[in-house]
């Protein structure tokens, strides 16, 4: 049984180690380019989905997209990402990076979109400077309604999943981390 979880972990490192190799090997400025051609295609994904998105995310204060892989075996899962927060006030960029790690029962691989909604200068400001602390919320609401197709995950930030490729069964407790692109800011 430690033989199992001792590889399973080692894949999942392995796993993590490959994709940032290769982005690594990028310059700095190709690595935004790139950045931002996955923000804009993420952001037309979700408008296809849910159109009246494209009005929400231009009224809000601010945005930010990440794209992630991850996967999860057995007790044990990782997920890492990397996206853009872009400020629709001051027109200001921060790319970032997301890394999450889960405990619980499961089992699969799966790549996905995060699209948050920042809809005050603090859920900004929070956000970037990786303070914001994600809950889920069935009830919640802003500005007097929902906005259909995100959840609330705290003050201030609204969001959306979207999965593109893969499928992943779990029931977990996540730990995620969202913070500045050292290299990239």
């Amino acid at each position: 049984m430690k033989k199992f979880f001792a590889l399973t972990a080692l894949l999942i490192c392995l796993f993590t180690a490959a994709t940032v190799s290769a982005a690594s090997k990028d310059s700095v400025a190709e690595q935004r380019r790139q950045i931002d051609q996955i923000s804009a295609a993420t952001l037309e994904k979700l408008y296809a989905k849910y159109p009246h998105a494209r009005r929400v995310v231009g009224e809000c204060y601010a945005y930010a997209t990440l794209s992630n892989s991850g996967v999860k075996v057995l007790f044990i899962g990782s997920s890492h990402g990397r996206g853009l927060a872009y400020n629709n006030q001051t027109g200001e960029k921060v790319y970032l990076h997301m890394k999450e790690l889960s405990a619980g029962l499961g089992i699969g691989a799966k790549e996905y979109d995060l699209i948050f909604l920042l809809n005050t200068r603090d859920a900004w400001e929070n956000f970037i400077a990786g303070k914001t602390r994600f809950g889920a919320s069935t009830e919640a609401s802003a500005d007097g309604g929902i906005i259909e197709g995100a959840q609330y995950v705290a003050p201030g930030v609204w969001a959306f999943q979207m999965t593109t490729k893969g499928l992943a069964l779990d029931a977990t407790l996540n730990g995620t981390k969202i913070y500045r692109d050292k290299n990239l800011n």
